[in-house]
């Protein structure tokens, strides 16, 4: 039985991008490129191979389930779910698949001490929480971490790690640097019982903005997929020669005329204020095109940017290609990305600004949404 899509739409990932990002962040034996949420909608498998012949000898998954699907590929890299391990089966999982189980809290000792012996010791990752708030051992904790640990010699600390809560932000300089200071002042007190303990604090932003944080391994996410953490800010340069990897496209159904004064689609929110040419486009919020959007997404088509008009659908929008010839049924549209042309590619940050959210939030909605497309330029 043949497949059945759903769309038309395309996500395009260009592979050759996602190597010269990755090359750019830094020497590839000390990054752990973060590759959850199916690798930000890129694909984990295809994006965990590109990485891998890049050099990459770490990853950073969400999930335990992640980490099983790249060993049942074959990946043999040092991998760390970063939710940790959410059920006995993780558990179960990270033991036999040799995944360094997140250590979070003192009962993550003890689930861990019971699967490894001394025959069979177990590395692990430390999580620690240098002022993000969310997972890991405070500074206060870290004496009873520490006798738990001697408690269980099977462990073997092989990582700990914290993470940034504002390292891309200038102005917040002073907290950063405490979280710095935090994490620098726990690592010392458990590298003085595990010497061979590597650390990890920089994030995107904090490798390409804040060097004295490296320690010996970065875990970028965001910037290895072409997104500049600190766009916007005093420091974007630092980010400014990533490239975006993922390119949306989708094609164009019909196009039309629309006369002076006329309305179009639900709610009738645009009318047009001369004579005009429309393309409907086989994409919409079913292929996480967001609703709010309408009549605010620019879009290109022949290499010139033109406006989207009326609201967006569940499976169509409609764009105003008045300024453009020859316009036919079958072209591709570029919501995002796309070939060279005369006018700038539309990025994920032109989505975002207008919704007053992240790049991050849409890279992973549009491509865990939509079919992808593997392309090497």
């Amino acid at each position: 039985m043949p497949v059945c899509e759903f769309t038309p739409s395309r996500c395009h990932v260009n592979l050759a991008a996602l190597r010269r990002n990755f090359a750019r962040l830094g020497e590839a034996a000390r990054l752990m490129p973060v590759i959850k949420a199916d690798a930000y909608g890129h694909g984990l498998l295809p994006v965990a191979r590109t990485l891998a012949d890049a050099g990459a000898q770490r990853f950073a998954v969400g999930l335990v389930d992640e980490g099983r699907a790249l060993r049942d590929a074959g990946f043999s890299q040092r991998i760390v779910p970063l939710l940790g391990q959410l059920s006995p089966e993780d558990w179960q999982r990270a033991r036999a698949l040799d995944i360094l189980p997140l250590i979070a809290g003192p009962d993550d000792v003890v689930r861990a001490a019971a699967l490894a012996d001394a025959a069979h010791p177990w590395e692990v990752a430390i999580k620690l929480d240098s002022g993000m708030g969310r997972l890991g051992f405070t500074p206060e904790d870290i004496p009873a971490l520490l006798e738990a640990l001697r408690a269980a010699p099977a462990l073997r600390p092989a990582l700990a790690l914290s993470h940034f809560a504002v390292a891309d932000t200038p102005d917040e300089q002073p907290y950063t640097l405490g979280q710095l200071e935090r994490f620098t002042a726990m690592t010392d007190a458990l590298r003085a019982v595990f010497p061979d303990m590597e650390r990890s604090l920089d994030n995107s932003a904090g490798t390409l903005a804040w060097p004295q944080a490296r320690f010996e391994v970065c875990r970028p996410g965001y910037a290895v997929y072409g997104g500049n953490p600190l766009a916007g800010t005093d420091w974007a340069d630092k980010g400014g020669n990533l490239e975006w990897v993922m390119s949306f496209s989708a094609p164009v159904i019909q196009t039309r005329s629309l006369a002076k004064g006329q309305t179009i689609s639900y709610g009738r929110i645009f009318t047009a204020p001369r004579d005009m040419r429309i393309a409907v486009l086989g994409c919409g919020y079913a292929n996480a095109v967001p609703r709010a959007l309408s009549n605010v997404l620019p879009l290109r088509l022949h290499g010139r940017r033109v406006p989207q008009v009326g609201r967006i659908c569940m499976g169509m929008m409609m764009a105003d290609i008045s300024a453009l010839e020859n316009v036919q049924p079958g072209d591709r549209a570029w919501l995002l990305g796309g070939p060279e042309g005369p006018d700038a590619p539309v990025t994920p940050d032109d989505w975002a600004a207008p919704l007053e959210t992240i790049a991050y939030e849409l890279l992973c909605l549009v491509g865990m949404t939509n079919p992808r497309v593997y392309e090497e330029a």
